[in-house]
């Protein structure tokens, strides 16, 4: 598998785990470093392991989060760093994305999210998701 096509696999367990509701799975895609953040929509910034990752088991754990969709996801990789540029899809709506994986050993991992909302539109818009979200 090539560092793109990993990049895109670890982007997709993010959406996958969001989709799912799945907590250990959102907790597995985040690096182990302190050194993360995340930019909800709406929200100030969030920084460090413990605040970035309890604002998503708050998310998941709420039943009202709607589902979200991430269309045409493209990667982009340097060395050991990356970030994807996605469309997230909430209700008919679409975000744009920016997620920043690092490798950590043979496995890439999230350290920054940020979304915001976008009057583009993804160039593929897919209705069920299957597979790669892209």
């Amino acid at each position: 598998m090539s560092d793109t096509d990993a990049v895109l696999f670890a982007n997709e367990a993010f959406y996958r785990a969001f989709a799912d509701r799945d907590e250990k799975a959102m907790d597995d895609v985040w690096s182990f470093s302190e050194q993360i953040a995340c930019l909800h929509p709406g929200w100030g910034p969030l920084f460090g392991r413990e605040d970035v990752v309890s604002s998503w088991m708050a998310i998941i754990r709420n039943p009202d989060s709607p589902a979200i969709v991430c269309h045409d996801a493209r990667a982009h990789v340097y060395g050991d760093t990356a970030y994807v540029i996605c469309f997230e899809e909430i209700a008919g709506n679409y975000l744009v994305a920016t997620n920043v994986f690092i490798r950590e050993g043979r496995v890439w991992k999230m350290v920054h999210h940020q979304a915001g909302p976008t009057s583009a539109q993804p160039n593929t818009v897919r209705q069920e998701p299957a597979g790669f979200f892209n």
